[in-house]
This record gives C-alpha cells, structure tokens and sequence, in this order.
C-alpha cells in the first residue's frame, strides 16, 4: 500500500480564497432525494458570499490577486483615530469609502468604534446634514467622511446649507496626491490635484497634510477655526498613503492640545454708545437671528429685553427667545419696523432685508419698511469674516454703529452699560411700556389661537391641527423641535411654548432641499443621550432626496419622531408657478405640470417600514391623528424611531 501524500494546508487569504471556491461549487451537488433546483435555492453552508471573493480577487488584472502585501502594523490611520479622540469627536457619519478605507478601519478596530463611533448613512449629503443638525443641538462639531471627488460633490450641498447657517462641522475627504500610488482605473477618477476647490467658496478653511504631523496639526487647528465665531464648516483631506502606509515612529508624533478660543467681544466705548442709544428711544425694538448659542444666551436675551421693555422679533435661526415672553412679538414684525426710531439687530444674517424689500414683480421695485431716521444698531460676529462668490451675505447695510463681535459673549456688558444709562426719566419711560406690551402679546397669541380654529376637522388636515395634536403629546415632556418651522407657517412658535435653547434648532440656513432628514437625525443623535424627544415635522418634498435616513435611524435606533407634513406637492414652486400664470393670463392650471407629487402619491409610511422604521398613515382624518402620535411616541421612548404620515394642506 502506497503513502497517501499530504499537501500543506495554505493558511492566511490565500487559502482561505481557495477553500472558498471549492466550497461554493460543492454545493451545486445535489444530495440524495434532492433535486437540482433545490440544493441551489439553498444558501451555501460554508464559505464566504460572493462579495468577499470579489474583495479578494478585485483589480484590472488577475495577477493582482498575488499582491496582497505583508501584514501593516501600526498604519497612520491609527494615529489619525488618537488625533480625532483628542480632540474629543464622539461622532463621524460616513458613507463607507474605499478612499477612507484606512481610516474606517481603523476607526473600527483600533479605535474599538467609540468616540468617535461610526453613523452609518447610504449618502454623503446625509453625513453632512447629520452633523449640521447633531452640532446645533449639542454645541460641539460631530465630522463626516466623503468619499474623495464624487462624494465631496454629493455632499457639496449639505456644506453650503451649513456654510449659511454658521454651524461647526468638520469634513473628512480621501484623495491620493501622488499619481504612481494611484490604481489605474478608478482611483483616477476620483482623485484631484485640489479636492478642497468645489467646495473652497463655502468653508472657512481647508487643508491637506503632506505628513502625520502635519495632519494632527490641521485637524487642531480646523476644529478652533470652525468654534470660532463666525462658526462654519471646515475641510481636512485625508491622503491614502498617510493612511495605509505605518507609521515611522509613532513616539516622535505630537498631538496638539485641544483648546478653546475666547470670542469676540464688543468694544466697551461702542458698548456704551448702543447702550445710550437704546435707552433714549422711544420705541426701540430688538432683533435677533442666530444671537443665543445656549440657554445662558436665552436668558441674557431676556435680561436685555426687560431692561428696555422693548419688543423682540425673532427670525428662527436658532432658539433666541421664550415664545410665552410678554415681550416676543415676532408676529407683529412688519408694524414693529415701521414704528422703530431704534433697531438692535443681534447676528442678524440680511440686515438689508430688515429694513427694507423687493417686490417680487416684473422690475423688483424696492421700498424701505424703516422709517428713514431709524437708527440701526449691529452686533454680529459676521463683520469678522466674509466670502464674495455666494450671496450668503446678502446686500449691503449700513448701520448707525457697528460692533464686529460675537452677539451672545456681548450682551454681559450690554445690559451694564443700558443700567448705567438709564436715569430715572429713562426708567419711568421704560416701566411704562411693560402694560402695552403684556397687552399686545396677548392679542397677539388669541389672534394665533383664533385664526389655529379654522379648518380644524379639515381633511386634508390643516398645519395647526397638526402642531396642536403634536403639542398635546409632547408639551408636558422633555422635547425639541428638530425641523424647520416656515413649511408648516410658523404654528409650533406661534402656540407652543418653547423657552429652553435645546428646544429648537432653527433653519437650514441655505434652504437647500434635503436638509430636513438628516439634520432631524443628527439633532435626534445629540437629543438620545440626554433623554430628550425630537420631534421632526418632515416635509415630504424633502424626505424624498434623502429617504435612506430612515435606514440610518433603524440601524443605529436613533429616536426621532417624525410627523409627514404630506401636502403631496413641492408647494413653495406650486406658489411660484401659480404666480407666473396669472402674471401671463395664462392657464391657471398649469401649476400641476411640475410640482405635484402624485401619479402615483408616495406613502411614506411604506418606505419607512422598508427602511425598518415603525410608522403608521397615511392619515387624513384628523380625529384618528391624535391616537396615531401617542402610539408613535410610545416607541420613541422606548428608543427606537417612528413614523406617522400625514396628508395634510399646503401649509
């Protein structure tokens, strides 16, 4: 009898590769009494999918599959993971990159995924809308990861939106700089010789590191420069190289320290002249846009406005001040203006449209709202720093004085200096317009309430009857807003009472379609760790261009209750198209050609089931709407996301 030769096992991916293959053709043997069909309706039982033969067998040539490379130990992308753990970033939404690879990887096992743990989304307008939504809630910058070229395009929207709005975020973009590290084909394509240059016109500031060091150093200085007033995004484009190659000596890296900048602060002469002014008028009035940054900001604002008795107008770029204040007369904006001989416009983002407006009619007519003498006096962190390719920045204003400083760190030595100014003439001046004031903001909100009444068993159902059925859910627990409130005509602010910073996030800043979704999620992110209900008011438009949010939020069981503003329509263009026909005398119909969404109409509570989300609707009845969000609240708290979607009127 012969020796039965025995052949070396081959260990590592090699061998692995080869058991594989030979394992998935066995099992198109059938066994006894099975047919053929049958054993390959079965799935393989050993072996790995078809994606990791592909992963190991991927390239233009075969050859390639001998190329696997000695084991790396100590890549940069590890120390990449201790810079972004030092400068304390407990997230990162990313869309998962072969430009990033190194990085992900890392982030995975070296980093053990905390802190920063990865959010998985499905597009890079969704990382980016994501981190917009988590640092306006939280305060602090969460980054994303885009896929090289194509991603960074994907995303380029979701920055702009953040760009306007003055929000922290920090952006993490793959490239490989040297073109003979580059793989023929696709890596090509998805490189640049400047990655940072389509997006350069709306970030504060980018950079690519030619080393490790120089990337600890980046990254430091990026996070300071995005927290410092004005707050915007920021760019570090991470080389592929730097990643996956080890590091040289990981003793001789340095990480800087993280440290805060302390902001700008008003001048104390000009200080005291604003002070003097606000206190010698007779009806001065206090606008405010993106002025709190927190509750301390809220009840600085309120302070300030008690000190004048003076009426405030919000713009909702951010939570500035209580709704049920006897002095919040955003409603009455237009008269408040008129009248105004003094206007204190706190990180007011268009001061020219505060004061004056054009007509949208064929020539754009303008007219001034303000008296002609009104004096304007502007606090904003905005005169520090400007771009010139996009109009952000909106037409120019000049004002009577102008402080170049962060609103929120000035109103301390504000509100001093308007107690050292006011005598006692100024004081019984200012005591007497508190009952006026009591009495206008209570007419102002039975007005709200009155005008809330009508269409109420309306089917579809009216925006109030939506916001009041949410409020009744939610108004004794601990809640946010997490959506923009113009789509719905402002109702949430109008009836609810909103009096914690944490309580809304304000606008997109860019109105850029998308925005909505991810940002919710992102806010709903920050909101789970303190126990806090976010409450989306989702348009359905907007749910559209990102729908994979709703996996995102299954996935990693964010809990975000979104309510379907379903009006079936993209109804700012309905308006706009309205407008054009009857401008032309032409076929008023024609409105539905383009901006409807019906034929056939979505039902989003399928796709949020199929995104693995709970959800219930479409609800047009308003007498089954109530129920329908305390069920859904239910599953909030108990920390998974739900859905309810709502047919309802245009707003």
């Amino acid at each position: 009898m012969g020796t039965k030769k025995i052949e070396p096992k081959e260990s590592g991916r090699r061998g692995f590769l080869k058991g594989a293959l030979a394992a998935s053709a066995a099992t198109i043997v059938a066994a006894p009494g099975e047919s053929l069909a049958q054993t390959a309706a079965k799935p393989p039982v050993t072996g790995p999918s078809s994606r990791t033969v592909a992963a190991e067998t991927m390239g233009a040539h075969s050859a390639h599959t001998d190329e696997l490379g000695a084991h790396i130990v100590g890549p940069g992308s590890d120390f990449m993971v201790d810079v972004m753990k030092a400068a304390n970033i407990e997230y990162v939404a990313m869309m998962t990159s072969s430009a990033l690879r190194g990085l992900q990887e890392s982030i995975a096992n070296y980093g053990g995924n905390s802190a920063p743990e990865m959010i998985v989304c499905c597009h890079e307008e969704a990382t980016v809308g994501m981190a917009h939504g988590y640092a306006k809630m939280s305060g602090k910058p969460m980054a994303c990861m885009v896929h090289a070229t194509v991603g960074l395009q994907h995303a380029s929207m979701a920055i702009y939106n953040a760009w306007c709005d003055r929000v922290p975020l920090m952006v993490i973009a793959g490239n490989t700089a040297d073109g003979t590290k580059r793989r023929e084909g696709v890596e090509w394509i998805h490189t640049a010789q400047d990655q940072a240059a389509m997006v350069r016109d709306f970030i504060k500031w980018d950079d690519t590191p030619g080393s490790l060091q120089h990337y600890a150093e980046s990254f430091m200085r990026a996070k300071s420069v995005a927290m410092t007033p004005p707050m915007e995004p920021v760019l570090i484009v991470a080389d592929g190289e730097l990643q996956e190659m080890p590091m040289e000596n990981r003793q001789s890296l340095r990480i800087p320290k993280a440290v805060e900048v302390s902001l700008p602060v008003g001048d104390s002469n000009a200080v005291a002249r604003a002070a003097a002014m606000l206190v010698a008028a007779a009806n001065p009035v206090i606008v405010v846009d993106r002025a709190a940054r927190s509750q301390e900001g809220v009840a600085l604002l309120v302070k300030l406005a008690e000190a004048l008795n003076a009426p405030v107008i919000d713009l909702y770029g951010r939570m500035n001040f209580p709704t049920n204040h006897y002095l919040n007369h955003t409603s009455l904006r237009r008269k408040l203006i008129a009248q105004a001989d003094v206007i204190l416009a706190l990180e007011v983002g268009d001061l020219w449209g505060l004061t004056s407006t054009v007509s949208d009619t064929p020539g754009r007519s303008s007219k001034r709202l303000a008296k002609e003498d009104a004096q304007v006096i502007a606090i904003s962190a905005n005169y520090l720093y400007s771009k010139s390719n996009y109009g952000d920045i909106q037409r120019y204003q000049t004002a009577d004085l102008t402080l170049a400083a962060d609103a929120q760190a000035t109103l301390p030595s504000l509100i001093e200096a308007i107690k050292r100014a006011t005598g006692s003439s100024q004081s019984a001046a200012i005591a007497a317009r508190k009952q006026p004031m009591q009495k206008a903001f209570l007419a102002m909100r039975n007005a709200a309430r009155n005008d809330a009444t009508r269409g109420w068993d309306a089917s579809p159902i009216s925006t109030a009857r939506l916001s009041q059925e949410i409020w009744a859910q939610i108004k004794n627990e601990k809640w946010a807003l997490v959506s923009q409130p113009q789509f719905e005509s402002y109702w949430p602010q109008r009836l609810w009472d909103f009096t914690e910073y944490q309580q809304f996030i304000g606008g997109s800043g860019g109105f850029g379609v998308g925005y909505g979704l991810p940002a919710a999620a992102g806010a709903a992110l920050a909101c789970k760790r303190e126990g806090r209900i976010a409450v989306n008011i989702q348009p359905d438009g907007d749910l559209l261009m990102v729908p994979s949010v709703l996996w995102t939020l299954a996935h990693h069981k964010i809990p975000l209750l979104t309510i379907m503003h379903n009006n079936r329509a993209w109804h700012q263009e309905t308006m706009h198209i309205q407008r054009m026909s009857t401008r032309r005398n032409r076929n008023p119909e024609s409105w539905r050609n383009g901006t409807l969404i019906e034929a056939p109409f979505v039902d989003f509570a399928m796709v949020a089931k199929g995104m693995g989300v709970w959800a219930e609707g479409p609800i047009s009845d308003p007498a089954l709407l109530g129920p329908a969000i305390k069920r859904a609240l239910a599953v909030v708290k108990s920390g998974l996301p739900a859905l309810i979607d709502v047919v309802t009127q245009p707003r």
